[in-house]
């Protein structure tokens, strides 16, 4: 039988998933599962636990919680591989799953698992598996470079993400709506930065460039709607300058995946983007986690293939 390893972090989605600990115990318990479970107890903790269980032996490794929570787990998995100078090309024994019972669960939606306890639950016991791709970034706060699993942010999408984070009494996809609407009018100026992907270098204004493995950002925007974690390459939308009004649409439009097209934006696929800023600092997240608040140059590059996953093989994206 399997063995799994359960990391729940009892913050995720505002103290939701510490309260649903005793439904994770019982639905496992009641669908055969074999598994330990632990709670993370700070930040970084929950990838440490997640390198500790794999070089334990552990068949499986569970992020339970949101995108952060998931993407520490992520993060110890690839590093537990060998050591952290060769983590980049290795892949982790262990493999990867998910309860998607956070906030937006974008990184579980990617995957194809549904959110809330007894969906995720039913997924690891039925245990089917597939390898998927993982992004790495270096640059900000990780010069050194960080794993992501589902996308990084840079502009406009990472300050929707820190307002979000303070709508305290908000959770879910309306805090980032509202922090959405909020940031509109607090980053309304596109800032000039220099890409560099498929040999090709473009300067211009950029009110936003999200580089996607998965397809969904803040619970509800379809950033890359024909993205794959699967397929060897990124999902890059770039976003020009455009009103605050066009903006506005533009949400809209992106919370129905039906942005392609808009003369703003564009897409380019590649395994490989640097990003720079030519004028002034950029804000970005990794999975919804801060990268900076004035970055200066991201190099952000696919590893193909990297990780085994659990989650449903037929019909996943």
């Amino acid at each position: 039988m399997l063995k799994h390893k359960i990391i729940l972090n009892p913050i995720s989605g505002r103290g939701f998933a510490g309260r649903a600990r005793p439904l994770v115990e019982k639905t496992l318990h009641d669908l055969g599962v074999d598994f330990d479970l632990v709670c993370s107890e700070r930040p970084w903790h929950a990838a440490e636990l997640a390198e500790q269980a794999a070089r334990e032996g552990y068949d499986v490794v569970v992020a339970a919680g949101g995108d952060g929570t998931a993407n520490e787990v992520l993060n110890g998995l690839m590093r537990s591989a060998e050591t952290a100078e060769a983590a980049v090309s290795a892949k982790p024994a262990a493999a990867l799953g998910v309860l998607g019972i956070g906030r937006g669960n974008d990184f579980a939606y990617g995957l194809g698992v549904p959110g809330g306890v007894e969906a995720g639950c039913r997924i690891l016991a039925k245990g089917e598996r597939r390898r998927m791709d993982v992004g790495w970034v270096a640059g900000g706060l990780y010069p050194q470079g960080r794993f992501f699993g589902n996308g990084v942010g840079i502009g406009f999408d990472a300050v929707v993400g820190f307002e979000a984070v303070k709508l305290a009494p908000l959770s879910g996809f309306a805090s980032y709506i509202v922090a959405a609407l909020k940031t509109i009018f607090l980053y309304e100026l596109a800032p000039k930065v220099h890409l560099e992907c498929n040999g090709q270098a473009v300067t211009q204004p950029s009110l936003m460039v999200s580089v996607m493995n998965g397809r969904r950002l803040g619970g509800g925007f379809y950033t890359a709607p024909e993205a794959r974690t699967d397929d060897g390459v990124f999902d890059v939308c770039i976003a020009g300058e455009a009103s605050q009004w066009h903006v506005l649409q533009l949400l809209l439009r992106f919370m129905k995946g039906t942005q392609v097209g808009d003369p703003v934006i564009r897409y380019e696929r590649t395994a490989r983007i640097t990003v720079s800023s030519l004028d002034r600092g950029l804000p970005a997240h990794l999975d919804g986690e801060t990268l900076c608040v004035d970055g200066q140059r991201l190099v952000i590059e696919l590893r193909p293939a990297a990780l085994e996953v659990v989650c449903p093989a037929a019909g996943a994206v």
